[in-house]
């Protein structure tokens, strides 16, 4: 007998729901921990490895390719413009996982996407991370996220699937970071 999965938005919603009832009944089973190693390369180039983590009660051991991301910065802020800048990496992280959180759940909840495509906008003012204004934020005084979306649904329920987005909340509230320097 053949059967046919059911996918939505490119989402295995058996498997989903299945994920949510051993979360329900096993708390601990939603515990992760995301690892990454980074290396410095010189000035502001850097390169993060990522291929372990923690997930499920276990360590995860199906990866078999390590993932790699670098960053750089531009010329205009003393970089080889190699890669990336770190605040650019932050906006992927952040629309990605918005754009996944409605996907996600928007499958979870019988909701067509037909197509998704967003822009995303961060400023900030060099001032704080130069040190010239301690009343100047080092990071984004803020960010923009623009969502063009292709779906019945309305405009209000798919911002909120969006808001379950791990990534918005890590950014939009203070996560505790705690920075322990081992000198060589």
């Amino acid at each position: 007998m053949i059967t046919t999965a059911n996918v939505k938005n490119g989402v295995n919603v058996d498997q989903l729901v299945e994920t949510i009832e051993h979360v329900k009944a096993q708390p601990e089973l939603g515990k992760f921990k995301f690892r990454t190693k980074n290396n410095w390369i010189t000035g502001g180039h850097c390169v993060s490895s990522a291929k372990s983590f923690y997930g499920v009660c276990q360590e995860d051991t199906t990866r078999e390719e390590t993932f790699t991301m670098e960053c750089d910065h531009p010329n205009v802020l003393l970089g080889e413009d190699l890669a990336p800048t770190p605040a650019e990496v932050v906006l992927h992280a952040l629309g990605s996982c918005l754009t996944g959180a409605m996907a996600y759940h928007a499958a979870a909840n019988g909701i067509d996407i037909e197509s998704a495509s967003s822009n995303l906008e961060g400023s900030c003012d060099l001032q704080g991370f130069l040190g010239l204004d301690p009343e100047v934020r080092k990071g984004f005084d803020g960010i923009t996220f623009k969502l063009k979306v292709k779906s019945d649904a309305t405009a209000e329920q798919l911002e909120n699937l969006a808001r379950f987005s791990p990534v918005f909340d890590m950014i939009s509230n203070p996560t505790p970071i705690s920075i322990e320097i081992i000198k060589e």
